[in-house]
């Protein structure tokens, strides 16, 4: 009999609670876990990309950043473990002038770096408002539909030497890949079946301020 059934049925009602309590993993759709962190890379930053990949109960800590390191620039190339549609990115920046101006996105570009990204057309781009808080972006979903990887290009800081982020994650739908993705040729009939296991994607979504 396993131990936790030793003080009754109570305390095995708390752990069934605590399935469903979605405080650390914050909303629902977070794809936290389907980043493949020990791949992520930063250019031109002080420390390795994954630190500021975080669980969303670690959004607002300020504790480890990223901070661009010969100027204000910086590039994060993030891989997801399987094929994501993403609907939102989530980004902790700052604080003031540390603030990036903008974030370009880049859907599936695996190798870029500062010299060739200004030639490249951004899926999509934001400008970034100085706050404390986590700041929530909607994505064009049908631009960012069949991710596999994402780079986030920072220009330019508000107007300090370098550029700092502290939390970068995403608002989405995974799915897992059946192959690996060198054998695209053999994927088409099987996403088919994939698809149908996403349920429950649209309405009761709320942002994560909430």
């Amino acid at each position: 009999m396993p131990h936790h059934h030793h003080d009754g049925c109570g305390h095995e009602e708390n752990d069934h609670d605590h399935e469903h309590d979605s405080s650390d993993i914050g909303p629902r759709d977070n794809l936290f876990i389907h980043i493949d962190r020990s791949n992520v890379v930063a250019l031109n930053a002080s420390q390795e990309g994954s630190v500021v990949i975080k669980p969303w109960h670690e959004r607002l800590d300020e504790s480890k950043s990223l901070e661009s390191d010969a100027d204000d620039q910086m590039i994060i190339r993030i891989p997801f473990t399987g094929s994501v549609r993403l609907r939102s990115l989530l980004l902790k920046t700052g604080p003031l002038d540390q603030t990036p101006a903008k974030v370009l996105l880049f859907s599936n570009e695996t190798n870029l770096d500062f010299d060739d990204i200004s030639d490249k057309t951004s899926t999509q781009e934001f400008n970034i408002a100085q706050g404390r808080e986590v700041g929530e972006y909607a994505l064009k979903t049908a631009k960012f539909s069949n991710v596999s990887s994402l780079t986030l290009f920072f220009p330019a800081s508000q107007g300090a030497e370098t550029t700092q982020i502290y939390y970068v994650s995403f608002i989405g739908d995974w799915t897992e890949r059946n192959t690996k993705p060198v054998i695209a040729v053999y994927e088409a009939q099987a996403n088919l079946a994939d698809h149908e296991k996403i349920q429950g994607t649209d309405g009761a979504f709320s942002t994560p301020q909430s």
